[in-house]
């Protein structure tokens, strides 16, 4: 008996040993040499821990956050979840027509394959059924669920301005983004502007860019939310007819009217003045006396509905779309407090630290400046992801719609070229994350018996990026092969 107990203890100290080796060499790798590493690698069913380094210290997560807030958003309004945006008649006035937002962040998006105008086009022949076209109608845009504070304080200045940093309001359209078209053909001056897709009316830019012969886009548009100035830097390839990037728009809700207006006139309507909410809700914002509905919903013409939540978490995981997150953020932040005069996304991120310290998480290494990942600020322990992964995985009721939402590594998304054409493609499932200086990976690995959970995170680092990539999947061959 004592032999055999030996054996056991052999083998188990082994195995250890192994994977113990496998972290050191990742460690000790020369593209990480100057980072910061943390890893946890647990058992799924029992959480028990494989292989861990710092797991407890915070780290910059980029867009591994969007578990988090893609977990807590399933949790809180379940998988089937649809946002709504209603067009509906004022009862004090059926002269004006109204457009009531609830957040819904794939209104005219690209992300699902669908007429992107469809709203439009739905509304107005909705409208053409029951209006006159024997007087002027008004268009007002309630946009303000979530206030007008639509960016994170934390992110930094070169984002704003860009899609990738779209600001996020109570309507959302074309993903809040706009392409600017260049014209790159004469190597002497500037790439000349040709428009923007879809056409936004007085919006200006400061034109600073140059060429190169490199091909690569390093180009970024700066500006304010509601700015129509906007100022173009950098450099993109010369010789194009037609090169594209993207910006954010800077008004979505008062460009949703005016492009509703655009469909209506086109039936046959007179429309006169389009207008936002947002200068009703500052009025209000120091005047609490003030803050009085200048609307009153009657007969709802048309309601448009988003996909299922688990189709937009999908969507976030796989694409890692920030603007997506952000709209889920704010929601949360509405579900624990429907005053719209509080901060949408301040109350959701608080929201997510109760709801996963009630559930047993322990959020004390977790510092949440947006959902997305996109504040350099964020911070969080490869613990943390291990655990709330555990836990959704094992105990919530939505395991397969998160689960089903993150892409297979080597085939989709953000990570088709992660551990592409080893044995591990298509075995793990995990969303990427990376802004400069950090790369960082999280999700299950299901492998035969094997099913874990796990998150790697490299913040610092000295190498490339491409080295980084190639030492956690060496280090995730070398733990499969020993554990």
């Amino acid at each position: 008996m004592k032999k055999y107990f030996l054996l056991i203890i052999f083998f188990l100290g082994t195995g250890f040993s192994y994977s113990q080796t496998a972290l050191q060499r990742f460690i000790n790798n020369p593209a990480l040499k100057h980072a910061s590493v943390g890893v946890s690698v647990v058992e799924l069913e029992s959480g028990k821990s494989i292989v861990s380094h710092d797991a407890q210290k915070s780290l910059t997560p980029a867009s591994t956050l969007k578990l988090i807030t893609t977990a807590t958003a399933l949790e809180t309004l379940g998988d089937n979840y649809r946002y709504k945006t209603e067009v509906a008649l004022d009862a004090n006035n059926p002269s004006r027509i109204l457009v009531l937002g609830s957040g819904d962040p794939t209104l005219g998006s690209e992300a699902f394959g669908d007429n992107k105008n469809a709203f439009f086009i739905n509304a107005a022949n909705e409208l053409d059924k029951v209006l006159s076209k024997d007087k002027e109608y008004t268009i007002y845009i309630v946009d303000n669920l979530f206030g007008y504070d639509g960016v994170a304080p934390g992110w930094t200045w070169i984002d704003m301005g860009n899609y990738y940093a779209a600001g996020n309001y109570g309507i959302s359209i074309f993903d809040n983004s706009y392409r600017l078209v260049f014209n790159t053909t004469d190597k002497n001056s500037c790439p000349r502007i040709l428009r923007t897709e879809p056409e936004i009316k007085g919006l200006t830019f400061r034109n600073a860019l140059s060429l190169n012969n490199s091909g690569e886009d390093n180009a970024y548009i700066y500006g304010e939310p509601f700015s129509y100035n906007r100022s173009v830097r950098g450099n993109i390839p010369e010789g194009k007819t037609e090169f594209t990037i993207k910006g954010d728009i800077p008004d979505p809700g008062l460009l949703l009217g005016e492009t509703l207006a655009d469909y209506l006139s086109r039936a046959g309507f007179r429309i006169g003045k389009i207008e936002t909410a947002r200068n009703d809700y500052f009025s209000g914002v120091c005047k609490a006396d003030q803050r009085k509905s200048v609307y009153r919903v009657g007969k709802v013409i048309h309601t448009q509905m988003s996909p299922p939540l688990k189709d937009i978490i999908r969507e976030i995981n796989v694409a890692s779309n920030n603007h997506y997150t952000e709209h889920l953020l704010r929601t949360l932040g509405r579900y624990r407090n429907d005053d719209i005069y509080t901060d949408a996304s301040e109350t959701g991120i608080s929201y997510t630290y109760e709801y996963w310290q009630g559930k047993g998480v322990s959020t004390s290494s977790l510092q949440m400046h947006d959902g997305c990942g996109l504040a350099p600020s964020n911070a969080v322990s490869p613990q943390f992801q291990t655990d709330l992964l555990v836990y959704m995985y094992n105990k919530s009721s939505y395991s397969k719609a998160f689960y089903d939402s993150l892409p297979k590594v080597g085939h989709e998304g953000t990570v088709t070229y992660f551990l592409r054409n080893t044995k591990l493609s298509g075995k793990i499932v995990a969303k990427s994350g990376s802004i400069s200086g950090v790369h960082c990976y999280a999700g299950y690995l299901i492998d035969g018996n094997k099913k874990y959970a796990l998150s790697i995170m490299v913040n610092k680092f000295n190498g490339t990026r491409l080295e980084v990539r190639k030492a956690i999947e060496q280090f995730l061959l070398s733990v499969v092969n020993e554990i």
